[in-house]
C-alpha cells in the first residue's frame, strides 16, 4: 500500500508529465501555425520575431500547470519556493522532451526550414554560408533547444511562481 507522501508524489510526477506532454503540443501546434504561415520560407524575415512570442503560451502552459499543481495538492495554498520546485521539474521534463520535439518539427513539420534560413541569411548577407550552415542545421537546434528550454523554464517558473504565492 502506498504511503500517503508516495501518493503525493505519485501525483506531483505526473502533473508535471502531464503539463510537459501538454507544452510539447502548444509548441508543435505553434510550429505548425508558423509553417502554415510562410514563416520557414516566404516571409522567413519574421521568423525570430515571430518565434519570440512563443513566450507567451509557454507561460501560459507553465500557469495553468502550477494552477493545477496548486489546486490539487496544496487546496488552493502553495509557497513561492513550492511553486518555484514545480517549474523547475515541468522544466526538467520540458528539456527532456525537447529534442524530440525539434526532431518532429526539423524532419516532419518543415524539413525545408535550415535550407531556407541559410539561403535568406546568405542572400540577405547577414552571414557567410559557412557562419549560416554551422547555426542553422539539426545539431545546432537540438542543443539551442535544450538550453533554451532550461533558460526559458527558470524564468517561466519563477514568475509564475511569484504570481501564485499565497
Amino acid at each position: 500500500m502506498l504511503k500517503f507522501f508516495d501518493t503525493v508524489k505519485l501525483i506531483q510526477y505526473t502533473l508535471e508529465l502531464k503539463w510537459a506532454l501538454i507544452y510539447s503540443l502548444v509548441f508543435l501546434l505553434w510550429m505548425i501555425a508558423e509553417r502554415l504561415t510562410g514563416l520557414h520560407d516566404t516571409y522567413i524575415y519574421l521568423h525570430p520575431m515571430i518565434t519570440a512570442l512563443f513566450v507567451i503560451p509557454a507561460i501560459s502552459v507553465y500557469a495553468f500547470g502550477l494552477a493545477d499543481y496548486k489546486k490539487d495538492l496544496f487546496y488552493h495554498r502553495i509557497s513561492l519556493g513550492k511553486g518555484f520546485l514545480f517549474g523547475m521539474r515541468l522544466t526538467l521534463a520540458i528539456t527532456l522532451l525537447s529534442p524530440f520535439m525539434q526532431l518532429i518539427v526539423s524532419k516532419v513539420i518543415t524539413p525545408d526550414f535550415f535550407k531556407n534560413a541559410i539561403e535568406y541569411t546568405v542572400t540577405h548577407g547577414m552571414k557567410t554560408r559557412a557562419e549560416a550552415e554551422s547555426y542553422f542545421n539539426l545539431n545546432s537546434y537540438l542543443g539551442m533547444s535544450v538550453f533554451g528550454s532550461i533558460a526559458m523554464g527558470i524564468v517561466a517558473a519563477f514568475l509564475v511562481a511569484l504570481g501564485f504565492v499565497s
